[in-house]
């Protein structure tokens, strides 16, 4: 099976490479969506792929879109690359590319359509703690479905699941709106555990209270329209 590792990307030049590095030599696809960054990120991540040919691609966006924007770009060109399997991967260095086979393997065993990386919430910093419960209980009210983890940036995709969720949320609310798709199309959801690398760098990135609130009121809004 042909596994693709669909990387977003917004001002990240002080880790892509490092990050691409690790997922070259370890024989993975990758699509690099840069979601118009400010700084270097598409330059560093050009760069690196020009010795990895048929094995890199790289998208940019000319305006900042968000998470879900990048995400919905990453995987319709690794559909269009023939993946077997899709892999989503943040680039400011926080996940293991060792955790990717792990939730490869339930899909290439056939017993999930979806996998989700799970962080250890007993590790995980008290700042980031509070604003991912609060996602995960806001995930469940809303979408009706309960994960450990739904602002996991870790998760594998059989092609067959990749075509059918729809992505419509442009910011961080992409992740619990996959949740809610991985119910309303009854696909096999599989959860493991995952490592997270957390550096003062990663830390400035991802889901906190702030951004859980901003998603919220999204959800609410969208439902009194």
């Amino acid at each position: 099976m042909t596994i693709f590792v669909v990387m977003p990307a917004y001002n990240e030049e002080k880790t892509i490479e490092e990050v691409m590095e690790k997922l070259f030599s370890r024989g993975f696809s990758v699509v690099v969506v840069d979601d118009g960054s400010h700084d270097a990120t598409y330059q560093v991540a050009e760069d690196i792929s020009r010795n990895q040919e048929n094995q890199c691609f790289i998208y940019k966006h000319l305006l900042n879109i968000g998470l879900g924007g990048a995400l919905k770009t990453g995987i319709e060109a690794a559909l269009l690359h023939d993946a077997d399997i899709i892999v989503t991967f943040d680039a400011d260095g926080q996940h293991d590319p060792d955790d990717i086979m792990k939730v490869c393997l339930p899909i290439i065993h056939g017993e999930a359509d979806v996998v989700i990386g799970v962080r250890d919430f007993k590790h995980m910093p008290d700042s980031k703690k509070f604003g991912n419960t609060v996602m995960n209980i806001i995930t469940r009210i809303f979408y009706g479905i309960n994960v450990n983890d739904s602002q996991s940036g870790l998760r594998a995709f059989k092609r067959e699941a990749a075509e059918v969720i729809e992505i419509n949320a442009r910011d961080y609310g992409v992740s619990s709106e996959i949740v809610g798709e991985i119910k309303r199309h009854k696909l096999r959801l599989v959860e493991v555990p995952m490592k997270t690398i957390y550096t003062d760098y990663s830390m400035t990135k991802g889901t906190n209270l702030k951004v859980g609130l901003k998603i919220l009121a999204k959800l609410v809004m969208n439902v009194l329209k």
